[in-house]
């Protein structure tokens, strides 16, 4: 009987620098410009999630845009829209995922028309059976619905019109399926009709399923632990965890220790500990707080040092970063926190808060830090202004 490998010790700079490789955050522009950019980024991330906090750009664009420095929000609007490369579903949160993945999502869709959706319990059949109606007559919005009695909310995201809860379960069914986004306005449609389809493909088995979760977080982390591959899943983590052992065993991935993380495991594909290159100092990314790289917060604690307050939520007067500090990322080190706001009326860009954070408190070289920043807050301005 073969004797199990004895993990790798690495310390947090190699892993950070094996994560920034993986989230392609490491070059200038990794995925070139336009919707295939777009599409391409989606694909190598697996997911780019999507949320309504709009006090600065939201954070799909945002996203995007630190990997894409000539982004546009009609880039984005042709991968799903016109090319159809791209489409929404729930991955941990609403995210748009690559539309070569659908299959994995196919089974929850299934079990969510056969046994209903949690959030959606009190949809009556017949606000369902409106709602098909409609979207089979053509694409729609929940604006062009006018006939519902609006009713009292379960909990406080969910909407008050009966069809739109109807829309939203409709979707994660797979009868529908968002064909394009202005702001956060779905306009929904038959899924079939949109991809062109006479039925839908053929689903993924709960084997396809396991390897594609750790595939996905092999390409976009580099380093990977059962809770980054299931995050938010825990579920899966009992299968991932047995194909994670039989693929050591074979040699296709290798055990490694991150200095200070304790009992808990990771592992890497070969190719991945291989020495690389060092991000280059200059690169300065202003990171949404929704971003693969700060979203799994005990990673990115433990990997960069740095914990990130997400403090949308708390009392004004409890908030240390702010209400929505964005992290900044120069080369490989997270060294502050900006919380800015968007005046889109005086077209400018406020910002609310400094706050120096790890090796930013550090620096000797603060002018320098601050110019460099300062230099891609004015490409960032122009990002978040631009139509």
């Amino acid at each position: 009987m073969s004797r199990a490998p004895k993990p790798l010790p690495i310390t947090t700079t190699q892993a950070r620098q094996i994560w920034l490789h993986a989230q392609r955050l490491d070059e200038r522009a990794p995925f070139g410009d336009g919707a295939q950019a777009v599409s391409d980024a989606v694909a190598h991330l697996g997911y780019v999630q999507i949320d309504t906090i709009n006090v600065i750009e939201r954070c799909h664009h945002h996203i995007l845009f630190s990997r894409i420095p000539s982004y546009r929000r009609a880039d984005l609007r042709h991968a799903q829209s016109v090319d159809k490369s791209v489409f929404e579903y729930w991955t941990h949160a609403l995210s748009y995922v690559p539309a070569g993945d659908f299959r994995f999502f196919l089974p929850a869709m299934r079990e969510h028309r056969r046994e209903g959706h949690k959030w959606f319990a009190s949809v009556k059949p017949a606000d369902m059976r409106k709602v098909m109606r409609l979207v089979r007559a053509g694409p729609l919005t929940i604006r062009d619905i006018e006939d519902d009695v609006l009713t009292e909310k379960e909990h406080l995201w969910q909407s008050r019109k009966p069809s739109k809860r109807a829309l939203q379960l409709a979707f994660y069914t797979g009868a529908v399926t968002v064909s394009e986004r202005q702001g956060m306005l779905k306009t929904y449609e038959l899924m079939t009709r949109h991809f062109g389809w006479e039925k839908l493909p053929k689903p993924a088995s709960t084997r396809d399923i396991t390897a594609y979760l750790l595939d996905r977080a092999l390409r976009s982390q580099g380093v990977v632990s059962l809770d980054s591959v299931c995050h938010l899943d825990a579920p899966r983590k009992k299968a991932v965890a047995g194909l994670i052992a039989s693929r050591v065993r074979r040699g296709e991935l290798v055990p490694v220790v991150i200095d200070g993380a304790g009992k808990q495991e990771h592992w890497a594909l070969p190719a991945a500990l291989e020495p690389g290159e060092r991000a280059p100092s200059d690169l300065v990314r202003i990171l949404s707080p929704f971003d693969p790289l700060i979203i799994q917060r005990k990673r990115t604690n433990l990997i960069f040092g740095y914990n990130h307050l997400f403090e949308a939520y708390v009392p004004k007067a409890k908030r240390k970063l702010g209400y929505f500090a964005l992290p900044v990322l120069v080369g490989d080190e997270i060294v502050a926190a900006l919380d800015l706001k968007t005046d889109r009326q005086a077209k400018k860009l406020l910002m609310q808060k400094w706050t120096w954070v790890g090796e930013g408190k550090k620096t000797a070289a603060r002018k320098e830090l601050k110019q460099k920043i300062e230099e891609e807050l004015d490409r960032f301005e122009r990002f978040q202004l631009a139509e």
